[in-house]
């Protein structure tokens, strides 16, 4: 019963990943109550740590990658700054599409926020833009890495309480 407690968990928690929202800290609180209501301590405190490092590199990634995109497309650091900004603030504001919202405003936003930042630091419209792209492929790089480090989660927890 808790085991398929557990993996209704899991799959939600990856498609909340998807839609930008905490997935991967879900994951790793629910294997840590599950570890400590089902005897016998199923999943091991060495894999919730593990799991827990994945988690927070994943999110490192998930901000660094649409910073380092925008620079290598030939931003400034500011143009960097703007799209991890962007991205959040696109994230939290969202987009006014159901259930997708929040991707969407993540991505405009890290595409919004390079731009501006380049343009404000006196950029031309065309290098601002492919400063822009950088970031927004960033973003979406970032994402993709995300999501599949919460399928490695999933299945590293998964397997680790079905044994």
């Amino acid at each position: 019963m808790y085991l398929l407690i557990l993996v209704c968990v899991i799959a939600l928690s990856l498609i909340l990943i998807v839609l930008g929202l905490p997935g991967l800290w879900i994951m790793v609180a629910t294997a840590v109550t599950y570890n400590m209501i089902v005897k016998g301590d199923p999943i091991g405190w060495v894999s919730i740590v593990a799991v827990t490092v994945l988690a927070f590199i994943a999110e490192l990634l998930e901000f660094s990658l649409t910073g380092k995109y925008a620079r290598k497309y030939g931003g400034s650091r500011r143009a960097g700054w703007g799209a991890i900004i962007g991205s959040m603030v696109g994230a939290m504001v969202g987009f006014p599409v159901p259930i997708v919202g929040p991707v969407i405003g993540a991505f405009v936003g890290a595409f919004l926020g390079a731009l501006i930042a380049e343009v404000t630091r006196g950029s031309s419209a065309g290098d601002a833009t492919r400063v822009a792209k950088g970031a927004l492929i960033g973003r979406v790089v970032s994402t993709g890495l995300k999501i599949g480090i919460g399928f490695t989660i999933g299945i590293w927890i998964f397997i680790a309480a079905a044994k």
